[in-house]
């Protein structure tokens, strides 16, 4: 894949859009290797992936006039020209529970997520001795109601020092200010551990069992300052019965939310991933 880049595209939709975002590559002689599209008839939306290559150097900036020229043609045309090898930087935020850092972790070293995780953020120090042992920085970050925003705006810091892309909520247990989903916007994805909108709040699984569900599962969404109302980007499920108790729940459930989260995250760094109002697209 040396050489090889992803192009992402939104606009209005309207005719012609494919024409001439081929014609740029059929132009420049840059081979389309696999091509998604996608056209809203609700939001009027048009969407597109493309995954593109090889480019004569390892820069494909020499593309960008002829795309910056179709805005011009196209309303509310937005782009962006990402090299597949560059890998997403990644900041992590966890609580007490970490098997979603520990599935992220073990994935991105092995290879299977074209992540980096330069640092760690937990408002408990539980997990500064598997940070170290990745080799990645652990900063514990209490917080209270009254140290909220000194808080978060340490991690605002932390993330700007370190070149961060995307911020992943890893069982996260503190809700986010609408400053910082603000800042983050379209940049934060949370698991939550039950399968919205059912079963909010605190101990879902323990919800779902006092209900007696045949089905438990995870949610992967966006963030903003609607508690767990974000864009959703994936869900999973996992058939339970009666003869499992709380605990067996919060196991099984366990394994669905990692799985949840890996997938969303590759999603995000493999540029799938398109907002599209309170709704999202996935390539």
């Amino acid at each position: 894949m040396a050489n090889d880049h992803y192009l992402t595209l939104s606009c209005g939709d309207q005719p012609g859009i494919v024409h001439a975002v081929t014609g740029v590559f059929a132009a420049n002689q840059v081979n389309i290797l696999d091509l998604q599209q996608f056209s809203d008839p609700t939001t009027k939306k048009f969407f597109m992936r493309v995954h593109f290559g090889p480019t004569p150097t390892a820069s494909a900036d020499y593309l960008l006039p002829a795309f910056d020229a179709l805005s011009e043609a196209f309303t509310e045309l937005a782009y962006d020209i990402r090299p597949v090898a560059q890998k997403t930087r990644v900041l992590i935020m966890v609580s007490k529970i970490g098997h979603c850092l520990n599935d992220l972790l073990f994935r991105a070293k092995t290879g299977q997520l074209p992540i980096e995780i330069p640092v760690i953020v937990s408002n408990h120090p539980d997990f500064a001795p598997l940070a170290a042992s990745y080799g990645i920085e652990f900063q514990h970050l209490p917080v209270t109601a009254a140290t909220k925003a000194k808080q978060e705006g340490q991690i605002l810091e932390l993330a700007k020092a370190h070149g961060v892309e995307l911020v992943v909520l890893a069982r996260y247990m503190q809700v986010l200010s609408p400053t910082l989903c603000e800042a983050m916007s379209g940049r934060i994805i949370n698991i939550h551990h039950s399968f919205l909108p059912s079963f909010k709040g605190a101990k879902p699984y323990h919800q779902a069992y006092d209900r007696g569900v045949k089905i438990i599962g995870a949610t992967a969404h966006f963030v903003t300052a609607d508690l767990d109302e974000g864009p959703i980007i994936e869900q999973r499920v996992a058939r339970v019965d009666h003869s499992m108790s709380p605990k067996a729940l919060v196991d099984e459930g366990s394994n669905v939310e990692s799985q949840v989260l890996a997938a969303a995250v590759k999603w995000y760094a493999e540029s799938r991933l398109f907002l599209n109002g309170t709704r999202t697209v996935v390539f």
